[in-house]
């Protein structure tokens, strides 16, 4: 009987494969231009395969965790990659989404509730809070190998949809490394930090997304943070000319784009 509930907290979530299916159906429809809209089609492709990186980041911290020590992690559902199993849905899906059609930024929330009092050993934690982030850098990697890798033949709208949301990626590993309360990186360095300066910390965590999300609204932060990005970017092969044509194919509703 423990063997059976143990199988079905792993097993992969119908939610999560649908999500793949409509990533893989709507990434065909723009490789081939069979969609009668390609923004609706880039549009489709990227949300799914920006929520399928969501969940692929907390299963990350998830999976971390089990072999640190939290053994609850299985029963909450959260090896299953469905996201409707996260502890808040509107911080983990619906809050990133709208941050990538408001401002084209990829910012994770928090999701997974790790009980880390089962863990033991500082590293362990610094490790699980880092598991998120560099699982958003090696998604971002395999999306950017057609640009680095210099391979041909690969459909021009399709390279413009990959470059947008590689960018994706990049900004939440980024954004998510940064050493604010509430952010991955904040729990990297969290463990090593005293007592009393943790405790001080504490109570501003749950504003750290917003504060964040806030700040790069102020136009000279908002220049100076996509500069970098657009530099990472071309070290992977990816124009600013791709990643601008992603973001405005992306935004179907504005109209169909001609970049040609």
């Amino acid at each position: 009987m423990a063997t059976a509930v143990s199988r079905r907290n792993r097993r992969i979530s119908p939610v999560f494969l649908g999500l793949v299916a409509i990533m893989g159906v709507s990434g065909w429809a723009v490789w081939t231009d069979y969609s009668a809209s390609p923004g609706f089609a880039v549009f489709l492709f990227v949300v799914s395969g920006w929520i399928v990186s969501l969940c692929l980041h907390e299963y990350a911290h998830a999976r971390t965790a089990l072999h640190g020590g939290d053994i609850s992690i299985g029963a909450k559902g959260y090896l299953t990659l469905n996201p409707l199993k996260y502890t808040h849905v509107a911080l983990s899906i619906v809050l990133p989404v709208l941050f990538v059609i408001m401002g084209g930024i990829g910012l994770p929330g928090g999701a997974v509730f790790i009980e880390r009092h089962r863990i033991r050993g500082r590293w362990k934690h610094s490790l699980i809070s880092a598991a998120g982030p560099l699982t958003n850098v090696a998604f971002a990697i395999v999306l950017t190998a057609p640009f680095w890798l210099g391979v041909d033949g690969v459909p021009e709208v399709f390279r413009y949809a990959l470059a947008f949301l590689a960018m994706l990626q990049v900004t939440a590993a980024i954004l998510n490394f940064l050493p604010v309360p509430g952010l991955d990186g904040y729990g990297v360095i969290e463990p090593w930090l005293s007592y009393r300066v943790r405790r001080q910390v504490e109570p501003y965590a749950p504003f750290g997304l917003i504060a964040v999300f806030g700040v790069l609204w102020i136009p000279e932060v908002n220049t100076v943070f996509f500069d970098a990005i657009d530099a990472v970017m071309r070290t992977l092969g990816i124009s600013e000319w791709e990643t601008y044509w992603g973001q405005e194919f992306f935004r179907f509703w504005k109209g169909e784009p001609q970049p040609y």
